[in-house]
C-alpha cells in the first residue's frame, strides 16, 4: 500500500512542475505583445505629430574657418631623392657592367677597403693598439681584407696580388701566409665569352674558320679543346691541333681584361699615392713602372716578341742552346688578345717526383717534343678524339696522354740530375742579367718545363714571357760590376755604385742582392737602424720591442729608397728574379752554388761586353782570372755545406743563407718564409 502511495506522489508533483512552466512562459509572450504593441503606438503618434523637413547641407558659416589639408612636403622630397638616387644608381651599375665590366665599383670596393686598412694602422700601429689586440692581430686582419679585396675583384688584381705574393717574404707573416694562396688556379670563362675575342679580333671569323677546327671530328679539319687547360689571372689556354698537324697552345685574355685595366691600374695607383702621404713611405715613385709593367702582360703582341727575343738570344749563345728551349709563336694567329705557341709536353718544374724518377723510355729516347720535333698524333688518336666530342661536348678532353716514359704503374720519371736542372736554370738567368739585360721577370715553377734529351741530358722550357725588363747597357754593366764587387768585399765599389742609384744603405742592399747576409762592409747603416744591445732596449716589454722592429723596417726601406729619381726602377722585377731563382734551388735542395754561377757570370760579362773599350775588357779579363780564386772560397763553403746535408746535420747552402737572413731581417721586424715561393 505504502509502495503505491509513493509513485503517485511523484506523478503529481512532475504535473504540477510542468503547469507552472506553461504558466511562465504564456506570462512571457504576454508581455512581449504587450511591449511591441506599445512601441508601434509610439512611432504612429511620432509620425502624426512632426512635421516634414527636407535634408539640407550645412551653411559655411555654420562649419567654421576651413583647415588646409596635409602635403607630407618632407616625404614627398625624400621619396623624390630616393627615387632619383636609385634610378641614377641602376644606370650607372648597368652602364659600369656592360661597358666597363664593373670597373667603376672594383675601384670603390678598392678605395673603400684601402680607407679601412689605412685607418686601421693608423690608429693601432703601435706598441699597445687603441682598439686592443696585438700588432700581430692588426696584421692578420687586414691581410685578410686586401686578400679577399683581391680575390673578389679577380682580373689584374690578381696579378697584382701574385706581384705582392713574390715579394711577401719581406712583409709579416700574417700576410705571407694569406697571399701564399694567390697563387690558386683562377676560374675559367664559359667558352661563349671567350669566343667573342676571337670574334672580334679577327674580325668577326669565328673559331673554326680562324684555325680550321671542327667540333664535330669533320675530315680533314683541326680539333680544339673548348675546356681551358689552364686559367690564370689575365687568360686562360685551350689545347689544339691544325689541320697541318701542328699541336698549338692557344692563350685567350677573358674579355673583361680589356675593360677592366684602366680602372684597376688608376685605382692601385690612387691607393699607393694615399699611403705614400699617409704612411710617408717614398712608394709612389715606382708605381707607374710597375703599372706600365703590368699594362704590357697584358698585350699579347708584347708577349710575342719578347719571346722572340729571347728566342733568338739563346739559340746565339753557345753554352744554352740545346739546353733551353723557347717556344715557337705562330704570329699569323697573334693578336694583342690572342696568342697561339707551339703546345709544350714536359714536367712542371715544381713535381720534383716525375723530374728525377726512374726514366722507364727506354735508351736513347727522349721525351715527346724536344727540340721542337713534332708530336705524335696517330689515326687511333683521331677515332677517340671523335668519340669524346661525340660523349661529352664542351668538355671533352682531346690531347693524347703521351707519358710512355712513365711505364705501366706511371711512376717512373725523366731520370734527370736535380744539379743539371738547377745549373741550366741559373745559367740562363744569369745571362740575360748579366749578359743581354733582357730578364724574364716571372720564372716561377709554373713557367718552367723540364724535359729530357736523348743524351740523358736536361732542356729547360721557358714559357709566359708577358713581363719583361730591358736593362740599358751601363745599368747593366753598374750591376755587374756590383754583383763581382760583393764578392770581392770591395766595399768602394760597392758605396759608389750604390750613391750612383741614391742609396743610402749599401750595407742593407747588399745583403738583399745577395740573399744572404753581407759581412764585408761597416755594417754602418744595420748598426744605426738596429742598436739591439742597448740596456734601454733590453728593459722594454715585447710589444715594444716588435712596434720598434717594425719601425726599423720602414726606416730601412726608406734609406734604400732615399733618392727616388736615381734609383733604378728595373732593380724591382730584377730583385723578383733573383729571388725566385734562389727559391727554386732552395726547393730542389741547393743542388748548387748559384752565389758562385751567377757571380761567375757577371765577371765574365765585363770583358765579354761588346760595348766596352779593349783596354778595359783586357783588364776585366785579367781580373777575371783573379776573380776564379774567388770563387773557389764559395766552392769550399757549398761542399762544407753540403758534407753536412748528406750527413743529416744540417740543410745546403741555400737553407744556411736563409737562416741567417733570417736572423738579420728579424732586426727588422721582418720574418722571411721562403715556402712563400714553394710552387
Amino acid at each position: 500500500m505504502f509502495r503505491n502511495r509513493i509513485p503517485n506522489l511523484c506523478a503529481r508533483q512532475a504535473l504540477r512542475r510542468q503547469t507552472c512552466d506553461v504558466a511562465y512562459v504564456t506570462q512571457s509572450r504576454t508581455l512581449v505583445r504587450l511591449s511591441s504593441r506599445a512601441n508601434q503606438t509610439q512611432l504612429r503618434l511620432l509620425q502624426t505629430t512632426t512635421s516634414f523637413e527636407p535634408l539640407r547641407p550645412p551653411s559655411p558659416a555654420s562649419l567654421g574657418k576651413p583647415r588646409a589639408a596635409r602635403e607630407f612636403k618632407r616625404t614627398r622630397k625624400w621619396g623624390r631623392r630616393l627615387l632619383i638616387f636609385s634610378a641614377v644608381f641602376g644606370t650607372v651599375y648597368l652602364i659600369d657592367r656592360k661597358a666597363f665590366a664593373s670597373g667603376i665599383g672594383r675601384s670603390v670596393h678598392t678605395f673603400g677597403t684601402g680607407l679601412f686598412v689605412a685607418l686601421d694602422y693608423k690608429l693601432n700601429f703601435r706598441a699597445e693598439p687603441l682598439l686592443g689586440g696585438t700588432i700581430e692581430d692588426l696584421h692578420r686582419r687586414s691581410a685578410e681584407r686586401l686578400f679577399e679585396l683581391l680575390r673578389a675583384n679577380g682580373g689584374l688584381y690578381l696579378k697584382i696580388g701574385q706581384a705582392i705574393a713574390m715579394q711577401s717574404a719581406v712583409l709579416p707573416p700574417e700576410f705571407q701566409k694569406m697571399f701564399a694562396r694567390m697563387f690558386d688556379d683562377a676560374p675559367q670563362d664559359e667558352w661563349a665569352d671567350v669566343e667573342k675575342v676571337i670574334r672580334k679580333d679577327f674580325g668577326g671569323r669565328g673559331v673554326e674558320e680562324v684555325f680550321g677546327v671542327s667540333f664535330t671530328g669533320e675530315e680533314g679539319k683541326g680539333l680544339m679543346e673548348r675546356r681551358a687547360r689552364a686559367s690564370a689571372s689575365v687568360a686562360q689556354v685551350h689545347w689544339a691541333r691544325l689541320p697541318d698537324g701542328r699541336e698549338v697552345a692557344i692563350k685567350l685574355q677573358k674579355p673583361e681584361i680589356a675593360k677592366q685595366v684602366g680602372w684597376d691600374l688608376w685605382a692601385f695607383k690612387v691607393v699607393m699615392r694615399v699611403y705614400t702621404w699617409w704612411f710617408d713611405l717614398p712608394l709612389y715613385s715606382i708605381v707607374p713602372f710597375i703599372t706600365e709593367r703590368l699594362m704590357l702582360e697584358t698585350d699579347f703582341e708584347s708577349e710575342a716578341r719578347n719571346s722572340e727575343v729571347m728566342r733568338n738570344l739563346v739559340n746565339s749563345e753557345p753554352s744554352l742552346k740545346g739546353r733551353v728551349y723557347v717556344p715557337k709563336i705562330y704570329p699569323e694567329f697573334t693578336t694583342k688578345r690572342v696568342l697561339v705557341t707551339e703546345w709544350i709536353e714536359g714536367v712542371r718544374l715544381w713535381d720534383k717526383g716525375a723530374t728525377g724518377g726512374r726514366w722507364l723510355g727506354g735508351t736513347g729516347n727522349g721525351s715527346p717534343g724536344v727540340h721542337g720535333a713534332q708530336l705524335q698524333f696517330s689515326r687511333a688518336d683521331l677515332e677517340a678524339a671523335r668519340r669524346e666530342l661525340r660523349v661529352n661536348p664542351m668538355k671533352e678532353k682531346l690531347k693524347p696522354e703521351r707519358e710512355t716514359w712513365k711505364g705501366r704503374n706511371g711512376k717512373g720519371g725523366l731520370g734527370l740530375s736535380s744539379k743539371e736542372v738547377m745549373t741550366t736554370m741559373v745559367d740562363l738567368f744569369s745571362a740575360q742579367i748579366f749578359k743581354w739585360g733582357v730578364v724574364h721577370c716571372d720564372p716561377h715553377p709554373g713557367n718552367i718545363f723540364i724535359r729530357r734529351l736523348p743524351s740523358g741530358r736536361p732542356e729547360l722550357v721557358l714559357i709566359d714571357h708577358g713581363l719583361y725588363v730591358y736593362m740599358s747597357p751601363k745599368f747593366r754593366h753598374q750591376y755587374a760590376l756590383f754583383w763581382k764587387s760583393l764578392m770581392t768585399f770591395d766595399n768602394k765599389t760597392i758605396s759608389e755604385i750604390t750613391e750612383q742609384w741614391g742609396i743610402k744603405a749599401p750595407d742593407l742592399f747588399a745583403s738583399a742582392t745577395l740573399m744572404r747576409p753581407y759581412d764585408g762592409g761597416d755594417q754602418t747603416t744595420r748598426g744605426h737602424i738596429i742598436n739591439l744591445g742597448s740596456e734601454e732596449n733590453k728593459r722594454k716589454t715585447q710589444a715594444q720591442r716588435h712596434f720598434e722592429a717594425q719601425q726599423r723596417m720602414k726606416q730601412g726601406i726608406r734609406e734604400i729608397l732615399a733618392d727616388e729619381d736615381k734609383w733604378p726602377q728595373e732593380l724591382i722585377f730584377i730583385g723578383r728574379n733573383m729571388r725566385i731563382v734562389q727559391g727554386n734551388n732552395q726547393f730542389m735542395g741547393s743542388p748548387i752554388n748559384r752565389v758562385k754561377i751567377m757571380g761567375n757570370w757577371a765577371s765574365r760579362s765585363l770583358f765579354q761586353d761588346p760595348n766596352l773599350p779593349w783596354r778595359e775588357r783586357m783588364t776585366n779579363a785579367w781580373r777575371h782570372l783573379l776573380f776564379k780564386s774567388v770563387l773557389f772560397a764559395t766552392d769550399v763553403a757549398f761542399y762544407t755545406f753540403k758534407v753536412r746535408q748528406w750527413l743529416g746535420w744540417g740543410g745546403g747552402m741555400e737553407d744556411e743563407v736563409e737562416a741567417r737572413m733570417r736572423d738579420m731581417a728579424k732586426d727588422f721586424g721582418v720574418e722571411l718564409q721562403h715556402e712563400v715561393f714553394e710552387g
